[in-house]
């Protein structure tokens, strides 16, 4: 069974893997690079950034400390 996410869910998830896209970036990783480092499959990690992941809170915990910012700084979606 396939989730439906509203425009605005679609949105967030969209600028949520934009974020996690441009913050990886500017911490010198590649996609595959930081995969590995954060213990997640590199085609997960491109899901994510390409906005269609619903991410579970412990992935979200990863990404952060890989990022080594807080939870709550990864989630500052403008």
């Amino acid at each position: 069974m396939k989730n439906t996410y509203s425009k605005q869910d679609k949105k967030y998830l969209q600028q949520f893997g934009a974020r996690v896209r441009a913050l990886r970036k500017q911490a010198g990783f590649s996609q595959e690079d930081f995969a590995l480092e954060i213990g997640l499959d590199r085609t997960y990690m491109g899901g994510v950034e390409r906005g269609e992941r619903n991410l579970a809170l412990l992935n979200i915990r990863k990404i952060a400390r890989g990022l080594k910012i807080t939870e709550s700084e990864l989630l500052k979606v403008k």
